[in-house]
């Protein structure tokens, strides 16, 4: 049936009334608000991650892996153990795994040949050139120096932002060869040579003998060393000792990896074949 013009007024008079009165629920896709085009905040947090994400980003495990992990109450979030699935941390949370602090952050592992000159640290008051101005440009992490090489000292260099490889490789339960190439300010005599191989030297801070010496060049003043210590300036401490001055020191080998294809004062990333030799020492 048609409606009369007064009942057309009586429906557009409804609409009118329902406008005015905000105790009314909107019906679904009634005056809908137009959207703005940006996520609601409410609903959305770009600083949570899912808890198995964290587990992978951090390379413990796979996202599946991490699933397992969870449900076995190996994972904590800030001191309490989260064993169910779907939970979300933020990046400033405290997760442990194996009650091992974890970082949700990419793992980098540089390799670099430094020249000399260059300090090692992160940052230095007097304003000298550090080994951080020669890897920068290889990443955003934030990565360290694992050991120390002297100003004067060339060679070998790691760096990385996992702290479980580097305090492993820095401890002296692994053993971690380290081969040097010094260059003496006069020859090395035969005896020194042999006093060093196989009787070693008292130190300041206690005995030390390398794991192998040699010549090694032209002259007698060219000597390479092995050894596993990480005791400071302890090449250079143990020529010292004996009355030599180390004109020059390089560092060629660390932890199996040499300085094939690496020029002085360049870096590069490590292969995967390299980083997973290194978590196997």
């Amino acid at each position: 049936m048609k409606k009369t013009p007064k009942q057309q007024a009586g429906k557009k008079l409804k609409k009118k009334s329902f406008l005015k009165n905000p105790s009314k629920k909107i019906p679904p896709g009634k005056f809908a608000k137009p959207s703005s085009g940006k996520p609601n905040n409410a609903t959305k947090n770009d600083d949570l991650i899912r808890l198995n994400r964290y587990l992978s980003m951090a390379g413990i495990c796979s996202r599946r892996e991490a699933d397992e992990y969870i449900k076995a109450g190996l994972v904590k979030v800030n001191g309490k153990v989260v064993d169910e699935l779907g939970v979300k941390v933020k990046k400033t949370d405290k997760v442990t795994f194996n009650d091992k602090l974890i970082t949700p952050e990419k793992k980098i592992y540089i390799l670099l040949n430094k020249p000399k000159g260059y300090i090692t640290t992160r940052n230095d008051e007097k304003g000298r050139k550090t080994v951080m101005d020669l890897v920068a440009h290889l990443a955003t992490e934030r990565v360290y120096p694992v050991g120390r090489l002297d100003r004067n000292t060339t060679g070998l260099l790691l760096f990385t932002n996992d702290g479980e490889l580097a305090r492993k490789l820095t401890h002296p339960s692994s053993k971690v060869e380290k081969i040097y190439h010094a260059e003496l300010d006069k020859n090395l005599k035969s005896s020194d040579l042999a006093l060093l191989r196989d009787e070693g030297i008292e130190l300041d801070d206690g005995h030390f003998c390398p794991d192998d010496i040699a010549y090694d060049g032209p002259t007698k003043k060219c000597v390479g060393i092995k050894i596993h210590s990480g005791r400071n300036r302890i090449v250079r401490r143990m020529f010292e000792a004996l009355g030599y001055s180390v004109l020059k020191l390089d560092r060629v080998v660390f932890a199996g990896l040499t300085k094939k294809n690496l020029p002085r004062g360049r870096a590069r990333l490590l292969t995967e074949k390299e980083i997973a030799f290194l978590k196997m020492i």
